[in-house]
């Protein structure tokens, strides 16, 4: 690989310093519901060997073995309870997901990854080929939100744990796990798979110490999550599972868009011979935000976080085409590219091969292949096109091909302003989502504490929310029909958080308090 073969693919030929950096944008997310990132998270969690792209023809499978077995009357496979008829309308009734409109006319078994098996014929983001493994951006996550190596296997250890079906599930879960075995036609072995040491991200003051960090918030939250799950059925808790992990993975990818831009504002300055970071508390205040607004709760979102991915695709394509430079010119940078004395170190070493770096013509050549790569920057397709898909289909309410259907989501961060198809998306969090966040944010608290806490605990995530309006917004309406609050008869700062569930503090783990 050269600098000449990056030009001719710059998205497919990223360099190696870059994609082995823990800040890159990996597994590249594309389209994920809240579903599909639970169904993959089981499959990365406890179904190791499985491939993502076998699972829509498993599915097919399954699905023509029940349609034959009942076209000749055949018995339910051994260990089954109920008989084929009963099974089908199991799958395609009682646990059936909503297809999206554009999936009307397609025949596929989508159903609701209640439990670990589940996983194994429905879930895949894609019908056909090779998906993405979004089971595997939440185990990054882990690892980043997590302090130590440790840290992250032991609460990988209790997801997989809290995942599993065991004695402590409601009966419909048990019964269902059982059964699914019993019709599952591949091998469903449910074995833990664990966090492999080259997995995690290196021990830094950086990430220990910064102010804004998605991914902490979100393993402190899945931590609170998981010991809400004997307080309510398997369904209910899969439910506000899914409402931390869709919030938690917008915000970490809309978190390293940031970051990355951030990094390429630095290293273009030193290229350009402008003032950049010389020292390693310059670059860390330089490249990790502090206390960003990704979202503002009640407005529209989808702008806001396309201007994100099209700074972090402008940043991707400067940050490669100065590394393949630098290799051009016989100077390659052998430093990380994820902590703050690293940026540091690049910085200063693209300053001492500026005047070569300015021979090979490096900041036209950037030029070049924006220009180049226009609509690709504009999001209009490819990598910036598909994280657009993914968040606007993680966050937003799922709309469904049947209109009946479409309560069907209720831990939706966004949902749509009006019944249009061209009404925006604005920020407006569904009551399941109200519910699982509540939850977290009075973790470990023991009683109520002001409703500016549940704000405090958005802005851990980048959404913004004005104390003053939660009174009179649709999040204090939410939060009184759920009956989450006691509230004083002026709606001020009387408004006091109630716990949902029954958590005591002690249950949490003390390096995810």
């Amino acid at each position: 690989m050269s600098l000449a073969d990056f030009k001719q693919a710059p998205w497919g030929r990223s360099h190696k310093k870059y994609q082995e950096s823990a800040l890159s944008i990996s597994p590249a997310p594309e389209y994920a519901s809240s579903e599909v990132l639970l169904a993959s998270l089981y499959r990365a969690i406890g179904f190791g060997s499985l491939s993502e792209g076998a699972i829509p023809q498993a599915g097919r499978d399954l699905d023509k073995d029940i349609q034959k077995r009942r076209e000749k009357r055949q018995a339910a496979p051994e260990g089954a309870v109920v008989d084929v008829e009963a099974w089908n309308t199991v799958l395609h009734g009682v646990l059936e997901s909503p297809k999206l409109p554009n999936q009307s006319s397609k025949r596929f078994l989508q159903v609701t990854p209640i439990v670990p098996g589940m996983a194994l014929f429905s879930g895949s983001a894609r019908l056909s080929g090779n998906s993405w493994v979004a089971g595997s951006l939440i185990r990054r996550m882990v690892c980043l939100g997590s302090p130590s190596l440790e840290s992250a296997q032991k609460l990988w250890k209790k997801l997989f744990i809290a995942l599993s079906v065991n004695e402590n599930d409601d009966v419909f879960a048990r019964w269902l796990d059982q059964e699914t075995s019993s019709w599952n036609l591949g091998p469903d072995s449910w074995d833990f798979s664990p966090i492999t040491e080259d997995e995690m991200v290196p021990e830094t003051p950086d990430i220990h110490g910064l102010a804004f960090l998605p991914a902490r918030r979100f393993a402190k939250d899945l931590d609170s999550i998981i010991q809400a799950k004997g307080s309510m059925t398997r369904r209910q808790w899969t439910s506000l599972l899914e409402a931390i992990l869709r919030l938690g993975a917008a915000s970490h990818v809309i978190w390293l868009c940031d970051v990355h831009a951030r990094t390429w504002s630095c290293l273009s300055a030193a290229l350009g011979g402008s003032t950049s970071p010389s020292s390693e508390e310059e670059a860390r205040h330089a490249i990790f935000p502090q206390a960003p607004q990704y979202m503002a709760y009640g407005g529209k979102a989808l702008q806001g976080i396309k201007d994100k991915i099209s700074t972090y695709l402008n940043a991707r394509l400067g940050i490669n085409a100065l590394l393949w430079s630098l290799d051009q010119i016989e100077a390659p940078y052998t430093g990380s590219l994820a902590t703050s004395a690293g940026l540091a170190g690049l910085c200063q070493h693209i300053r001492i091969y500026q005047a070569k770096l300015n021979s090979l013509n490096t900041a036209e050549t950037i030029i070049d292949l924006r220009e180049q790569e226009s609509r690709a920057l504009l999001c209009k397709k490819g990598i910036g096109s598909n994280l657009m898909e993914f968040t606007r289909h993680v966050l937003g309410q799922r709309q469904t091909a049947a209109p009946l259907l479409r309560g069907y989501d209720q831990g939706y961060i966004l949902r749509k302003n009006g019944s249009s198809s061209s009404s925006p998306w604005i920020v407006s969090l569904g009551p399941v989502a109200v519910l699982a966040l509540v939850h977290c944010a009075l973790a470990g608290m023991g009683g109520p504490r002001s409703v500016h806490r549940l704000g405090q605990h958005l802005e851990a995530y980048g959404v913004a929310v004005d104390k003053h309006d939660i009174a009179r917004n649709d999040l204090g309406h939410q939060l009184r029909m759920l009956g989450l609050v006691l509230d004083s008869p002026d709606a001020e700062s009387g408004m006091l958080l109630l716990p949902p569930f029954p958590v005591s503090h002690s249950q949490l783990s003390p390096e995810h308090e």
